[in-house]
């Protein structure tokens, strides 16, 4: 190999690394936008969170200190709702040979059921959105290496926050910027979901449906091979 041929080709190469990262970042935007709006339609209809487990945790302790049985009940299938959600959605993006799209689909579908669910229960419809959310974690777990929470930032403005620790220190690294990414999703996606709630009620639920199923269609878009690096291993 000539060797001026060596630093286009790692020219090439690291532009296709920025060019993948941003389309990961993109992905990552549309489906906290997601979670953001589905949480907030479940908290304002149903009374419970659907993709905030730590409020969850913390009511089901106050739940346990005041001997609330049929909350203690409730907050403890909501929390292993979550879990059992993000144990299918590896499971699933395996089966798929982690394609995106299958799993956006059923998620779409669960969605659904919650808007659509009859009569006056809000257990059913709180459990549906919870499994859907988990099942959105196995969407994207990393972009370019670095770890990316889709469903709760907490995580990402701690790392947002140590990173900017380090570069007011002096060392630059990249990539903490990027974390404010699920958390502005997630922002934008509740205003419009306690927005829908407003006007829709339960069947808000509907529009985030609907939103998951756009996601999957455009995440047919984006390289296979692209969609194996964001996936869980």
């Amino acid at each position: 190999m000539l060797p001026s041929a060596r630093p286009a080709r790692s020219a090439k190469r690291l532009q296709l690394e920025r060019r993948r990262g941003r389309v990961g970042l993109g992905l990552v935007a549309g489906l906290s936008v997601l979670a953001g709006m589905t949480d907030a339609i479940g908290l304002l209809a149903l009374g419970d969170f659907v993709s905030f487990m730590s409020g969850n945790t913390t009511r089901l302790a106050v739940a346990i200190s005041e001997a609330d049985a049929s909350m203690v009940l409730r907050l403890s299938a909501a929390v292993l709702g979550f879990v059992a959600g993000n144990a299918l959605g590896v499971l699933l993006a395996r089966a798929s040979q982690r394609r995106a799209w299958p799993l956006l689909l059923v998620v779409t579908g669960l969605l659904g059921l919650a808007a659509s669910w009859p009569g006056t229960t809000t257990l059913a419809p709180l459990l549906s959105a919870i499994l859907a959310m988990g099942m959105l974690n196995a969407v994207v777990e990393q972009v370019n290496g670095l770890p990316i929470g889709l469903t709760y930032v907490t995580g990402a403005l701690s790392r947002f926050g140590r990173g900017l620790g380090r570069w007011l220190l002096g060392e630059r690294r990249a990539g903490w910027r990027v974390q404010l990414v699920p958390w502005a999703g997630m922002l934008l996606g509740a205003a419009l979901g306690a927005w829908l709630q407003q006007r829709m009620g339960l069947q808000a639920m509907a529009g985030s449906a609907a939103l998951a199923c756009l996601l999957a269609l455009l995440s047919g878009l984006i390289p296979r091979v692209w969609q194996r690096g964001y996936m869980p291993r």
